[in-house]
């Protein structure tokens, strides 16, 4: 491990527990971010359909060929 010497410093009972509650508080935070700041991302929670793309103009019959 690249840091493993941490632990003589820290008691890993408290440092992973606060380590991986900040990785949790940073998701939530990431997440309530995406909700607060976007249209699509609550449609896209309540699993509303996406507005169909509008259909193409049929294409113009080509012009027969010249011999």
């Amino acid at each position: 491990m690249n840091q493993g010497r941490i632990w003589t410093v820290v008691n890993p009972g408290v440092g992973l527990p606060l380590f991986l509650g900040s990785v949790a508080v940073i998701a939530i935070l990431v997440h309530l971010a995406l909700v607060n700041n976007t249209t699509w991302f609550p449609k896209y929670w309540n699993g509303a359909a996406s507005a169909a793309a509008p259909v193409a103009a049929p294409a113009a019959p080509a012009a027969p060929a010249k011999k």
